[in-house]
């Protein structure tokens, strides 16, 4: 079984749309403004995957955002694909 200090980083679901600083966050790649997957990596960055796979650095948010607004982990995944099929993506 995998601990948090083997994985690259953690993710969760976010369904609504994601504002940040007033202003909702839209993917650059598709305009998709909701259905993010949230990554917060071991090194305290967060990075947002649109429902297209587009990926993004989100300066606005840090590693403190992610964890107030996350559940526990319930399951740590040996790869992304795993890990994005378990939630849903």
């Amino acid at each position: 079984m995998l601990s948090r200090h083997e994985v690259a980083g953690v993710m969760m679901r976010w369904l609504p749309p994601l504002v940040i600083e007033g202003e909702v966050r839209t993917c650059p790649g598709c305009g998709a403004y909701r259905d993010w997957i949230v990554f917060c990596m071991r090194d305290d960055s967060v990075w947002l995957r649109c429902r297209a796979g587009h990926e993004t650095k989100e300066p606005g948010l840090d590693a403190a955002w992610y964890n107030r607004n996350s559940g526990p982990v319930d399951r740590f995944h040996p790869t992304l694909e795993e890990g994005l099929r378990h939630l849903g993506h």
